[in-house]
């Protein structure tokens, strides 16, 4: 898995659309050197969820939006094999023992694309800055690292540890999104408080027509 810098951008592998197959729990991280074998619980993909085969060796999957390869297939969930680059850039290297993650499984051909998008390699970390109840939504405003502000856009979309999300507004150096309610409910968003870390990845179209926009500027 190679993350960022421009140099992603030049390779699409897995896809995904920001969609959450199902929620597991981070159950074990243990340090191998540099990297770290990452297993975690999610019996649902295990048993094959709405119909689906198990998950299988080598197979795709986004672990809050960064995309991993299975390596091992457990009876109560999987294990992978993360980089010293995916701890370090992702919130993986450091999220606590029992935190709840979204998964997704990579898209097949004939799949909806029922979000935007998503190729499972992290840009940025962020920040939650606040948190405010909307009636049963809740509204999120998120601090961008610096550099990432010019690829998120009012409306656009922007993945948030792997969700598909719709920008409501988008100032200097933060952003606002709104999580409905079924999403509060079946991903980890509704768990974040203030200060919590979350795995960015912006728009694809958006980092190519500013590449383009680049250019011909050039």
């Amino acid at each position: 898995m190679e993350l960022d810098g421009e140099a992603t951008r030049h390779y699409i592998g897995p896809m995904f659309t920001g969609l959450v197959s199902a929620m597991g729990r981070l159950a074990a991280r243990e340090e191998r050197g540099p990297s770290a074998r990452i297993v975690v619980g999610a019996v649902e993909l295990q048993v094959g969820a709405a119909g689906e085969e198990p998950l299988a060796l080598g197979e795709s999957i986004a672990i809050d939006g960064a995309c991993l390869s299975v390596v091992q297939a457990l009876p109560d969930g999987f294990a992978v094999d993360a980089t010293a680059e995916t701890l370090a850039r992702t919130t993986l290297g450091a999220l606590p023992v029992g935190s709840r993650v979204n998964l997704e499984r990579s898209v097949r051909a004939g799949d909806r694309l029922g979000g935007h998008l998503v190729t499972g390699h992290v840009d940025a970390v962020g920040t939650l800055s606040s948190r405010r109840e909307v009636g049963d939504a809740l509204a999120l405003t998120f601090a961008l690292p610096p550099g990432l502000a010019r690829y998120v856009a009012e409306k656009g979309s922007i993945a948030v540890n792997g969700v598909s999300m719709t920008v409501n507004a988008a100032g200097p150096d933060t952003f606002d999104v709104m999580v409905i309610p079924i999403t509060r409910t079946h991903t980890n968003l509704g768990d974040l408080a203030p200060g919590a870390r979350v795995n960015l990845e912006v728009d694809l179209v958006a980092r190519y027509v500013a590449r383009l926009m680049a250019a011909d500027r050039g």
